[in-house]
């Protein structure tokens, strides 16, 4: 097991800027999830980690040692792929095994070994199989097999989940999260998949275009965004959103016919300020559309999820989604009102996108400064 410390870590693909300075501390036996869309960065992060990319600046640390210019084999990393990469004319013995096979590991150790890590991973009974006769989840399995048979410090998982189906899905992340708990490596985990990270990961770590835009647990995450992008990405359905002005203590103005009254001991931003409200779905309420002081909508669809169901409704062109527990009547066209709890509203501000603190004073910061 390892500690990892990345340090203003760069890759630049000749003119194109690819990641932009990461700095990331990783404690032994950590699972750390890197999320975040297709294109940001996390892939290459991850191999530039495993020694599989050149790192076009910064420095990458295991236990202390600089492994820049180590080669993958000298990292002590196993890495996991997307595509398995599994030998196909291999037998599932013979895929777990080949590490040990090149290493001259005696044949006796090897299959005691084999043997071993087969039965961790549920393929006691599959093992002269090659892996066309087995299922995607099995397939993955033998590629998570292969990387525990070499005791590796660091486990490296390149989206393993994505090419399973969505049942699939689900037992292969509760098996990777019991086989870490297990093993007690150090683990870091890309995936673009919220679900799985939030339930995989003991820290995440957001990435948007190349740069980290949040790390924290799950619930730190979710509860306390510290940005606009993040408040969007993490939820489904993610965070509602609307940009606006304060107006003064309480008032919170929308366009020129819309104003939402907050209240005074709501934290809000100074007066002028141009800043984003969010709120989660899960938050908001629906009320009858003449209530005092709420916004009215019009529902466009009712979602049904099994034990929730989410209306999407359409608030004079922002579009806004609530949560409920319960079965609702409302159906499209239907007028609704909405409230927003003051205590559960998230501030951003409208120019950096960053996360405005509603419990302290409030200071114009280069970062923040509107405009």
């Amino acid at each position: 097991m390892a500690d990892i410390a990345i340090r203003n870590v760069k890759k630049d693909y000749g003119k194109t800027a690819v990641v932009h300075g990461v700095d990331l501390d990783i404690k032994t036996g950590e699972f750390i999830v890197i999320l975040g869309p297709s294109g940001c960065g996390k892939s290459t992060l991850l191999r530039m980690v495993a020694g599989l990319e050149s790192i076009t600046a910064g420095e990458v640390a295991m236990d202390g040692v600089v492994v820049n210019k180590l080669e993958p084999r000298e990292r002590g990393c196993a890495m996991v792929f997307q595509n398995y990469a599994l030998y196909p004319h291999m037998s599932v013995a013979d895929n777990i095994g080949y590490a040990l096979k090149v290493s001259g590991v005696p044949k006796a150790e090897r299959r005691a070994r084999i043997l071993a890590v087969a039965t961790t991973v549920g393929l006691e009974d599959f093992l002269d199989r090659k892996p066309m006769q087995l299922s995607g989840g099995q397939r993955q399995r033998v590629a998570m097999g292969r990387a525990m048979i070499r005791e590796p410090k660091v486990f490296l998982f390149d989206e393993p989940l994505s090419n399973l189906d969505a049942k699939l899905r689900v037992t292969m992340r509760a098996e990777i999260r019991r086989l870490h708990k297990r093993l007690g490596a150090t683990s870091i985990f890309v995936t673009h998949d919220q679900v799985e990270a939030m339930t995989l990961a003991d820290r995440l770590v957001v990435m948007n275009a190349g740069k980290v835009e949040q790390v924290g647990t799950p619930a730190e995450v979710y509860g306390r965004p510290a940005s606009r992008f993040v408040a969007g990405f993490i939820g489904a359905p993610p965070m509602n959103l609307v940009d606006g002005q304060v107006v003064d203590a309480g008032r919170f103005q929308i366009d020129e016919h819309r104003s939402l009254f907050i209240g005074a001991g709501s934290g809000m931003p100074a007066a002028g300020r141009k800043v984003a409200i969010g709120i989660r779905p899960e938050h908001a309420r629906l009320v009858p559309p003449e209530t005092p002081h709420c916004l009215v909508a019009t529902v466009d669809f009712v979602e049904e999820l099994g034990a929730s169901r989410v209306v999407h409704a359409d608030l004079g062109g922002i579009a806004f989604a609530v949560l409920f527990s319960e079965p609702t009547p409302l159906v499209a066209g239907d007028r609704v009102g909405v409230e927003l709890p003051s205590e559960h509203l998230h501030f951003f501000a409208r120019e950096s996108g960053r996360r405005i603190d509603r419990h302290a004073p409030f200071v114009v910061t280069p970062q923040l400064q509107e405009a």
